[in-house]
């Protein structure tokens, strides 16, 4: 399977969120991937554009199930979030639990107006009613594989396929 270029995807992600951006918006990336491409987005739309990092580890409904992640790092979230308009950046869109933690840890820093979901590659397969209202791509993988996305040390993106038959 051919997967995308992860660098074009993120040219076609700021696209798509340029018209979406008013003067109460702000980033927020989910680490590790999201908020690569959220660093990465921010200059692509404006320096002026408040930037946020959330780790979700300890908002994950499957905590208990799968332990503490080992890389943790510190959720950064140096604005107020209350009233503000959240593009929230995730790199895959996959069971939409992801998204639904970092949603609930945002609104421990307040109650945002509104939050719009973008994912860099939407694979399907949700568990929860959560949709991305901006998508890079949407790809369809055979059962067991998985996309990630990984920075090399020049800091360029790349998507990697693992797993499969």
């Amino acid at each position: 399977m051919q997967l995308p270029d992860a660098e074009q995807l993120l040219q076609t992600l700021a696209e798509r969120i340029r018209p979406l951006i008013d003067e109460d918006t702000a980033l927020v990336g989910i680490h590790s991937g999201g908020a690569w491409l959220a660093e990465r987005l921010q200059p692509m739309l404006g320096e002026d554009l408040p930037l946020g990092t959330l780790d979700i580890s300890f908002y994950r409904d499957d905590f208990s199930r799968i332990g503490l992640h080992p890389q943790i790092k510190p959720s950064n979230i140096p604005f107020d979030v209350e009233g503000s308009h959240i593009i929230l950046i995730d790199d895959v869109l996959y069971t939409g639990r992801t998204a639904r933690a970092a949603m609930n840890e945002l609104f421990d820093y307040g109650r945002p107006a509104r939050i719009t979901l973008a994912a860099l590659i939407d694979r399907g397969g949700r568990e929860m009613p959560i949709h991305a209202e901006v998508v890079g791509a949407t790809v369809t993988l055979e059962p067991g594989q998985n996309i990630e996305l990984v920075r090399d040390t020049t800091g360029h993106l790349h998507l990697k396929l693992t797993g499969g038959v």
